[in-house]
């Protein structure tokens, strides 16, 4: 239950600093490139990767998390722009019904009435969520605001069952498989910030890397 809060305490700061970034005047962008790099360090310092297996790490099923991750991050900054941390907040949660299907479907988990009652508690919980009722200018969104909840709810899922066959290679870690994928994520990150860079469409910025 104590991972389960402190996980949802992490998503929802990462919405809140988010929405804050516009503000601040903070580029989104670059914040979550340097997070990456962050990562690998607390990835290596709290999980102590087992650096001699890499060699022996299936690269191509890490490929597509170290792909998606800072793309996923970058849909999600927008869509608490256009769209309001809580329907951000909301497709995030329904995404999880994704892989609940998975469990079934693919990886033979065994239906019960608990797990059943779990599942409709939760999906009424989102529902709650939801704002239905929309006043004035205020709750105005952007007409392409659906495609970026759209996209988190089925990208998240994604993910989700990607790192559920993660969990299951023999022979590496999840630490290290996750200091891999951070890895991958940082790179497919840096490539991009340097085209924006040298395309000029940003500028280099020293504090991002302490925001990041």
């Amino acid at each position: 239950m104590f991972y389960i809060i402190l996980s949802i305490c992490c998503s929802v700061t990462v919405s809140v600093l988010l929405k804050l970034a516009k503000r601040y005047q903070i580029d989104v962008y670059q914040a979550i490139t340097w997070n990456y790099s962050a990562a690998i360090f607390l990835t290596w310092f709290f999980f102590r990767p087992q650096l001699g297996s890499l060699p022996n790490a299936p690269i191509l099923t890490y490929l597509p998390l170290g792909i998606l991750f800072p793309l996923l991050f970058i849909v999600i900054a927008t869509s608490v722009r256009v769209s309001g941390i809580v329907r951000t907040d909301v497709a995030q949660r329904l995404s999880l019904f994704i892989p609940v299907m998975a469990a079934f479907l693919i990886f033979g988990e065994k239906p019960n009435v608990i797990k059943i009652a779990g599942i409709a508690i939760g999906l009424i919980a989102i529902i709650c969520l939801v704002p239905w009722r929309q006043k004035g200018a205020v709750r105005r969104r952007s007409s392409n605001s659906w495609f970026y909840l759209l996209v988190i709810l089925l990208g998240m899922g994604f993910i989700d069952i990607l790192l559920k066959n993660v969990s299951k290679i023999t022979g590496i870690s999840f630490g290290t498989s996750l200091f891999i994928i951070f890895i991958l994520a940082f790179i497919v990150s840096i490539i991009g910030l340097i085209y924006l860079i040298i395309a000029r469409k940003t500028r280099f910025s020293w504090p991002h890397i302490l925001i990041g």
